[in-house]
């Protein structure tokens, strides 16, 4: 069965690659919205590429309004400043909130209907021009044909998408992350990790994918704990940007499974960040989901270094799982209790959530039976 494989038409990376940038961006358009949030924009890093695009000829406007994970409100508002600024392109600076709100601008921008409109579809607009330029290393959204935007009037995560939605440049510059705080690497990094195993696990897994996904992980196991440490590790936060991009290149084309699709209502009902709901589920999650891809778990634990040929397959899954707890113990990620999470609220929203989960359709790529019971069971399991 033929396949596509897709990732950005241009990558730029390594050191210095925000200001390689700047000549590439001049070609896409005359003057571009810069989506990004308060606290990045105040770190410089948008004033200096906004010179660089002054001295080529290049004007734009900032829009900072996307003041945590992305809601259609934020995006409406968005949309406004790129018509009302006249723009003809955008860039994504900052997190991956930052970066799929520009999507989701594009769209609405291009396509004159919300965002709320295109939930469900394969989204092909004609879009303008977009520069994704990630602050983080982790959720991927750089070199995806995702966006995740809250629809706060139903209480979901719609994950709206379709090839369009690819950035046409994505910068991978590993300097643009020392800003992040510890918490924001674990989160980030951890989000990475799980794009990459649950890609590698995916009923829809391919060998192309296969190759980044298990090069995301071998990268994230050697380097997350020395990112999180060491903020200023000029190694580690270079590895952790190509680990970053390497996973969500592989889920933009073998998907995602049980976590994510357990985690968005996390994050839409109770605002916990991604990445940090999807860390809070892993263990238990790939702990059921061991028994339907073994050897794929197998796998992922002798490229980290977690098992070698000695070792069975069973063996070596365990270890993964195991190697996974080691790192969110050491990254300090929360419970939910401890995230400020009511239980009682938790618990009368778990219908929901189970029903949203199921309809997102991620679950079902798992390699092993899941439904609502399934998913009930396993969020009952976070507070035990």
């Amino acid at each position: 069965m033929a396949r596509e494989f897709l990732v950005p038409p241009r990558v730029i990376w390594g050191k210095e690659a925000l200001g390689a940038s700047a000549e590439y961006i001049r070609r896409m358009g005359k003057k571009a919205l810069i989506v990004t949030g308060p606290h990045v924009a105040a770190l410089g890093g948008v004033e200096a590429l906004q010179r660089e695009l002054e001295k080529r000829g290049v004007s734009s406007s900032v829009f900072a309004g996307i003041t945590g994970e992305p809601e259609d409100w934020m995006i409406d508002r968005g949309t406004e400043a790129y018509k009302k600024e006249a723009c003809d392109f955008l860039i994504g600076f900052g997190g991956g909130s930052p970066l799929d709100s520009m999507k989701a601008i594009a769209v609405q921008a291009a396509g004159g209907k919300r965002a709320a409109e295109y939930y469900g579809k394969v989204i092909e607009e004609a879009l303008p021009p977009m520069a994704a330029i990630p602050t983080t290393a982790g959720t991927g959204s750089e070199t995806t044909q995702f966006t995740i935007i809250t629809d706060t009037e139903k209480g979901i995560k719609m994950l709206l998408k379709g090839p369009c939605l690819m950035p046409d440049l994505a910068v991978l510059d590993p300097a643009l992350s020392e800003s992040a705080p510890p918490s924001v690497t674990a989160a980030t990094g951890l989000d990475a990790l799980t794009h990459a195993a649950e890609a590698y696990t995916s009923k829809k897994a391919q060998p192309l994918a296969d190759t980044l996904a298990l090069s995301a992980v071998k990268r994230i196991f050697a380097f997350l704990p020395e990112a999180y440490e060491n903020p200023g590790n000029d190694k580690a936060r270079e590895e952790m940007a190509l680990a970053a991009f390497e996973a969500g290149a592989a889920f933009n084309n073998s998907s995602v499974t049980l976590i994510h699709g357990m985690s968005r209502p996390i994050g839409a009902l109770f605002h916990v960040p991604h990445g940090v709901s999807n860390a809070m589920l892993l263990p238990d999650c790939f702990a059921y989901a061991l028994g339907g891809a073994c050897v794929r778990f197998a796998d992922m634990a002798r490229a980290a270094g977690l098992a070698d040929s000695r070792d069975s397959d069973e063996e070596a899954a365990k270890n993964f799982l195991e190697g996974i707890r080691g790192l969110i113990l050491h990254c300090r990620i929360p419970t939910l209790e401890e995230f400020g999470v009511d239980k009682e609220r938790f618990f009368g929203s778990m219908e929901k959530m189970a029903e949203d989960a199921l309809a997102s359709g991620s679950p079902q790529n798992t390699r092993k039976s899941v439904d609502k019971d399934v998913i009930l069971s396993l969020y009952r399991g976070l507070w035990e």
